[in-house]
């Protein structure tokens, strides 16, 4: 029995010690360099039927292992370097955030974009961090609210969610932001404005793809080299108005305006005679 378990020990450090051969050792050397994911090298293993394919979490083990080392492969990875998290991991991401509920449990309704009420998040941030904009977008109207602050602070942040969202609250059902930690006062948020608060999937930016949209139209007005305390609030407010006066396409040319006014009416008319 001891000789076969020594016999399968040798087997497994044998394998292991030719899938990390040389000329995988350069293959994934060369893919890192072009900016490749361990998983990106992984299933292009596989596709290719390379014959030492290894899986991501190895490479990313011998990265890390590099690194402790001195070595400078981390530095090719896409997140600076942030050390990899297992998907489903309630600490992934830019933080952990308490209280933080994940982006599968939203209801599936709000997918669809059918009904008014659902809203992303973000904050966009001026050059030398001179000022923050709070960017909220509704899905299916697509109507943006932008507030300034002066600094990224879970504190400042809520207060300017609460203060564009409160005159509004009938049509505040759920809130997604990042995993950013200045979202870490939701539970107040949501408290305040009686909604549910969810983080989307850390890395996942299509997951709030409108509000990525949005935030590229803003910068059209607004370019990462602009200085925001240089943004008096009636300018904001204005270009606030240009995105919501805006005819678009995905709303058959009626402006975010327009579509929330009709809708928003017709939900109170309903509610009333109802």
């Amino acid at each position: 029995t001891q000789a076969q378990e020594m016999a399968v020990k040798r087997q497994r450090s044998k394998a292991k010690k030719i899938k990390m051969n040389i000329d995988t050792i350069a293959i994934i050397k060369k893919k890192l360099n072009l900016q490749w994911s361990p998983e990106q090298i992984s299933g292009w293993m596989k596709k290719q039927a390379y014959q030492y394919s290894v899986s991501h979490e190895t490479i990313y083990r011998y990265i890390w292992e590099d690194k402790k080392k001195g070595g400078i492969l981390y530095k090719h990875l896409r997140h600076s370097g942030k050390k990899y998290n297992k998907q489903g991991s309630n600490r992934a991401g830019r933080g952990y955030i308490p209280g933080r509920i994940d982006i599968s449990k939203r209801p599936k309704i709000v997918e669809k974009k059918e009904r008014l009420g659902d809203w992303e998040l973000d904050t966009i941030i001026g050059t030398d961090s001179s000022g923050v904009i709070v960017s909220m977008v509704e899905r299916r109207s697509k109507l943006t609210k932008l507030e300034k602050i002066s600094r990224k602070t879970a504190d400042q942040v809520k207060s300017a969610l609460i203060k564009r969202l409160a005159p509004i609250q009938e049509f505040v059902i759920t809130l997604t932001s990042d995993n950013g930690k200045e979202f870490a006062f939701h539970q107040q948020v949501s408290q305040s404005l009686k909604t549910d608060f969810y983080f989307a999937t850390p890395y996942h930016s299509w997951e709030r793809g409108l509000n990525e949209h949005t935030n590229g139209l803003v910068r059209q007005y607004f370019p990462k080299s602009k200085r925001f305390d240089e943004i008096s609030i009636d300018n904001l407010k204005e270009i606030e108005e240009l995105l919501n006066n805006r005819p678009r396409k995905v709303l058959n040319f009626w402006t975010p305006k327009e579509i929330f006014n009709h809708i928003s009416k017709e939900t109170l008319n309903v509610a009333f005679y109802g």
